[in-house]
């Protein structure tokens, strides 16, 4: 067990080298640990995405009276974690679930409040590296893209029987790419003519199509996979299900902190926080408030917090992170 005072080292080398042999890298740790603040007693935290147990076993470590939590739809990862974990036995517990129920796992738990909730929205290496789960359009493999693999839904079923209005949805809300139409229409014409079965096909159709991304943007198989697997993993319901909930189930000056790694993400995140911290949700027009809405959170970081470089310069795959936190009031 490592001394809470190597939790001060400033530098990423440090975590850099703690994580060297898991399969999955956490984000922003030394921020993941300055969210929750110099905290003493008991802790009752949830992470709501806990991956192969990365942020958590960081938060255990730093808290040794924390007990812990952690959700994830994928039993792949949720074996990972319970190794991950396993000197903080007796501290720990894992559920799988989708982070929308976070209050009726929390119910499970007994925990009528908690004081802190965390959520990483990103795919975690151990999904992208595995070609056999569809993430990736740099690995041949089936258009799967299902976090938990118990869900019927997939990339390939999207693909083959949405109409090309749904798919041009998808794209655009999702992928936020500009030739969302034209790249809806090919898959539909596509598809007449033979089944879509394979993450390569799919994404070299993307790199024909000039014009997807913007100049210096993400690739675009890139844009196209991402926003398929939102539409797949149902995600942005998720995600607003699981603030509503894990703001209701916080105690008072307890902490929500979500890393997102898509814009869209981040948008609702922050639309939510500004939503609960606001005094008043009146039409602007209004010449007094009327709805008598009573804040519910304070917004903590104004801007997002980002990884710094030295982060970027290990782990590429954190650098469009972005981290959120509120207060409960």
């Amino acid at each position: 067990m490592n001394t809470e005072s190597e939790y001060n080292e400033k530098s990423y080398s440090y975590y850099d080298k703690l994580f060297a042999d898991s399969p999955h890298k956490p984000v922003m740790p030394r921020e993941t640990l300055e969210f929750i603040g110099e905290k003493t007693g008991e802790l009752k935290v949830i992470d709501a995405t806990v991956g192969c147990g990365g942020h958590s076993s960081l938060i255990l470590m730093k808290y040794p009276e924390a007990v812990l939590l952690g959700l994830d739809r994928d039993e792949k990862a949720l074996e990972f974690a319970k190794t991950k974990l396993s000197a903080a036995s007796g501290r720990f517990r894992l559920m799988k679930s989708r982070f929308s129920e976070i209050r009726a796992r929390a119910t499970d738990m007994g925990w009528l409040s908690v004081d802190a909730v965390l959520m990483d929205l990103g795919v975690s290496s151990l999904q992208l590296d595995d070609p056999s789960r569809g993430f990736s359009h740099n690995f041949d493999g089936p258009l799967d893209m299902r976090m938990g693999l118990d869900s019927e839904n997939t990339a390939a079923r999207i693909l083959n029987t949405s109409s090309e209005k749904d798919l041009k949805r998808i794209f655009r809300e999702f992928g936020e790419i500009r030739k969302a139409g034209r790249l809806a229409r090919e898959i539909v014409a596509r598809r007449e003519k033979m089944r879509w079965t394979s993450t390569l096909e799919l994404a070299e159709l993307c790199w024909n199509i000039p014009g997807i991304s913007r100049r210096k943007g993400p690739p675009p198989p890139t844009l196209c996979f991402q926003a398929l697997r939102m539409a797949v993993n149902n995600e942005m319901f998720e995600l607003k299900k699981a603030l509503e909930d894990a703001a209701e189930i916080l105690a008072p000056g307890g902490i929500i902190a979500v890393i997102s790694f898509h814009s869209l993400e981040d948008r609702v995140v922050k639309l939510f926080f500004r939503k609960e911290a606001s005094t008043c949700l009146c039409p602007p027009d209004f010449p007094e408030c009327r709805c008598g809405h009573k804040p519910s959170l304070e917004i903590v970081t104004k801007k997002p917090v980002t990884p710094m470089q030295d982060e970027i310069e290990k782990n590429r795959r954190a650098a469009p992170a972005k981290m959120r936190i509120a207060r409960k009031l």
